[in-house]
């Protein structure tokens, strides 16, 4: 056997696939993968002078955790400003805005994320809401989906925004009746205009604010993830901190293609496929099949309450169908986002076009999958697509009486829909867990807690929105370990505690499947190990 760079003993070896414990207690490492599981003193004995041996004393080790979608680049960028997530109201907002513009050098840019469109009430949603706090400020305040800003009128003043834009894509400078910019931008088409008059970071701020988020996702028990964005800068920052030995969390990465890609870039997109490093690798290409619900950008088959949501993000859905089919053919999977029942249905209608093509071999996704009718459902195993969903985004962002912005567009029949996770898994789709990172939390014992109670996670005394869509406990661990290997392709190597798979694990001061859902978030990750080598280690061990 190589050299054992590292044993755990006394521990409890959880299997996700079963939901009981290994008869064995410890298990040795070599080469980045697991090479025995047997006994204390069976494992023990594979030691050397060279390898670190720890005690375990109890904890529940399980395969490590994987979030299913997040956005490690924009996200340590976008995280950097003023935190409005915390804000239930309109007078919350502007007494957080006062307090950062205090703070703030003459013309200085101020930033903020977070932002719920629930604050807004009734009224429009615009920098007008906001009162005088940004008067003479150029303010970036980013709504919460990520999908949408609002501006002050310095900053629209300076990216010289003064009326409505044309884009190739589903975008919006919002003006009213006379041709005048409210403030609010949709997509990220409309959102560059003015994040590009702003200040940049420079590249060592990137680099240093990107290896701080990665260790704390580390710290609270993630192995890997799944990048949805291939963004800027981001695969040289992530090759960067791979090959200096910096890179915490194993990165799956998928670059977007938008509408408007010509045949060399998505050639270009194909060749880049599978390239990498030691911990990080491209696989499969991120779509867009429309906006949020929120902003009244998603693709529904009928209008929500205002009239909105009724374009696809491509102005020609059959150009996407045609993309996905090209992809296909040349073995890249793909992730479309498709929050709405229209999207989702154009999406899997383009997968089952493109499987018709004969080759098989290829796993696709959809992401959110926020309202989908009945009839979808068994679409998805069908045409073994996988489902990737965000159970906090329902937890945090609706509400169970239906009051919320989502649900008020939706109306009660399409927001009794929302996050039908049970649904699709016992429709016996693949269901994967996932944060979308920056827009929830990353903790992955947050987003398995959220699956299982579907509540608030400021306030576990509320109702919970649509508890009969809950996952069980086994189940959540399951679609942040099993099925996020499965929906990578990794299933061979990953997602199990068995001899020969990756060595990535977590290690919890309590098991996953016996503690209270609402309990999960606050059991202490004691170890996390990648590719064999330790990210965190508590200090109790």
């Amino acid at each position: 056997m190589p050299r054992t760079p590292l044993v755990l003993l006394s521990a409890r070896l959880l299997d996700p696939v079963t939901g009981a414990f290994l008869p064995q207690t410890a298990l040795a490492v070599s080469e980045g993968r697991i090479r025995a599981l047997g006994d204390d003193r069976e494992i023990r004995a594979l030691a050397d002078a060279s390898t670190t041996v720890i005690d375990l004393k109890g904890a529940v080790v399980t395969p490590g955790l994987v979030d299913g979608h997040l956005h490690p680049v924009s996200g340590a960028e976008l995280t950097q400003g003023l935190d409005l997530s915390g804000c239930a109201d309109l007078d919350a907002v502007r007494d957080a805005l006062a307090r950062e513009v205090r703070g703030l050098a003459p013309g200085e840019w101020l930033h903020g994320w977070g932002l719920d469109p629930n604050v807004f009430g009734d009224r429009p949603l615009g920098s007008a809401a906001l009162g005088p706090v940004l008067d003479g400020v150029p303010a970036l305040l980013q709504l919460f989906d990520a999908h949408s800003m609002v501006a002050s009128p310095r900053a629209l003043e300076l990216a010289g925004v003064d009326g409505p834009r044309t884009f190739d894509q589903a975008a919006e400078v919002v003006c009213d009746t006379a041709g005048r910019p409210t403030g609010l931008l949709l997509e990220e088409a409309a959102c560059e205009l003015v994040e590009r008059a702003a200040p940049q970071p420079t590249r060592a701020e990137r680099r240093d604010r990107l290896a701080a988020a990665l260790r704390g996702m580390a710290a609270a028990g993630l192995t890997g993830g799944h990048a949805m964005d291939a963004n800027g800068e981001s695969l040289a920052l992530y090759a960067e901190l791979d090959e200096a030995g910096e890179l915490p969390v194993r990165l799956r990465v998928a670059p977007w293609c938008q509408p408007g890609t010509d045949a060399d870039a998505l050639r270009a997109l194909i060749e880049r496929q599978g390239t990498g490093g030691t911990l990080w690798r491209t696989a499969g290409v991120k779509l867009f099949m429309d906006g949020t619900i929120d902003n009244g950008t998603a693709w529904l088959e009928h209008p929500d309450c205002h009239g909105e949501s009724t374009h696809a993000f491509w102005p020609d859905p059959a150009a996407y169908t045609r993309v996905v089919g090209e992809l296909h053919r040349a073995g890249v999977p793909t992730a479309t986002h498709a929050i709405g029942d229209a999207a989702v249905r154009h999406v899997l209608d383009s997968v089952e076009k493109a499987l018709s093509g004969g080759r098989g071999g290829v796993r696709h996704r959809v992401e959110h999958i926020e309202t989908v009718p009945d009839d979808t459902l068994r679409r998805f195993a069908e045409l073994d697509v996988v489902a990737s969903m965000q159970p906090t985004h329902c937890c945090d962002f609706t509400r169970a009486d239906h009051t919320d912005n989502w649900s008020r567009r939706l109306g009660e029949e399409r927001a009794a829909r929302a996050w039908r996770c049970r649904d699709l898994w016992d429709s016996g789709a693949t269901v994967v867990l996932g944060s979308d990172w920056p827009i929830a939390p990353y903790p992955p014992l947050g987003v398995m807690a959220g699956a299982r109670h579907r509540r608030p996670s400021r306030d576990l005394g509320q109702d919970p929105h649509g508890p009969e869509q809950a996952l069980t406990a086994l189940e959540a661990l399951q679609g942040m370990t099993v099925s996020a290997a499965r929906a990578a392709g990794d299933e061979h190597e990953a997602g199990r505690l068995a001899v020969g798979c990756r060595a990535d694990l977590t290690v919890l001061a309590e098991g996953p499947l016996s503690t209270a859902a609402t309990d999960l978030p606050d059991v202490p990750v004691l170890l996390t190990v990648l590719d064999g080598r330790p990210t965190h280690r508590d200090e109790s061990l």
